[in-house]
């Protein structure tokens, strides 16, 4: 049973883009920003100490499982 909120492929992109920046993070003002404050709302990326957004345990585990996945 599918358990998990469903991303639109706006939010997927943003989220693959989230996890190839790394511990760089996305600034704010990014057309994305929408896409990664639902990211945020979900718990898969938070906002750190350098005002950027950056991907959580949780977003690391849904990167892997989505958009990772073999088909």
């Amino acid at each position: 049973m599918w358990n998990e909120p469903y991303l639109e492929t706006c939010c997927r992109s943003a989220l693959h883009r989230l996890h190839l920046s790394g511990g760089h993070g996305r600034p704010h003002g990014l057309k994305d920003e929408p896409c990664l404050e639902r990211l945020t709302r979900k718990g898969l990326s938070c906002v750190g100490e350098d005002a950027r957004f950056h991907i959580t345990p949780d977003g690391e585990a849904r990167h892997r499982s989505e958009i990772l996945k073999k088909t």
